[in-house]
């Protein structure tokens, strides 16, 4: 199985594609993961958000690989510990397909990609920058990973 993070916006911070290519290197021999970024709509005065997070929607889409497992990262989604989210991985392993996770725009997804969804996952209740929210996704899945390895990284 690989893994996909498409991700609505480009030029991360240095500290956070530092941060996200350590744990896509850790990943490699367990999870392969690829970062996809989707170009972010236009947004600013006289522009419409909504048209924009559809606009999103539908690159993220067509980003998508074929019968992949889709997750989308959202608030309302369920929050899963270290160890739940390392049980859903060895659930999707066990599908054999390949894995896509989803980080919408500043307005959040747009409809389209909800409806898309296998699952929705929230990294709790906090709002976090989107951009970090790729570092942490990535650190998780390494963790889920090292769990289902039985590495000692995960001491929780």
């Amino acid at each position: 199985m690989k893994a996909r993070l498409i991700a609505v916006g480009d030029r991360a911070p240095a500290w956070v594609a530092d941060g996200f290519a350590e744990y896509q290197k850790r990943l490699s021999h367990w999870l392969p993961l690829e970062l996809v970024e989707i170009e972010p709509g236009l947004r600013g005065k006289g522009r419409d958000a909504v048209r924009a997070t559809s606009d999103e929607g539908a690159r993220v889409l067509a980003a998508l690989p074929k019968s992949a497992t889709v997750v989308a990262l959202d608030g309302r989604g369920k929050p899963w510990s270290s160890e739940q989210l390392a049980q859903r991985l060895e659930h999707w392993r066990a599908q054999g397909r390949d894995l896509a996770l989803l980080v919408g725009g500043p307005e959040g997804h747009a409809p389209q990609i909800i409806s898309r969804a296998d699952e929705q996952w929230s990294l709790g209740p906090l709002t976090l920058p989107h951009m970090l929210v790729r570092l942490v996704v990535a650190e998780q899945l390494y963790r889920a990973a090292a769990l289902l390895a039985n590495h000692p990284y995960h001491r929780g």
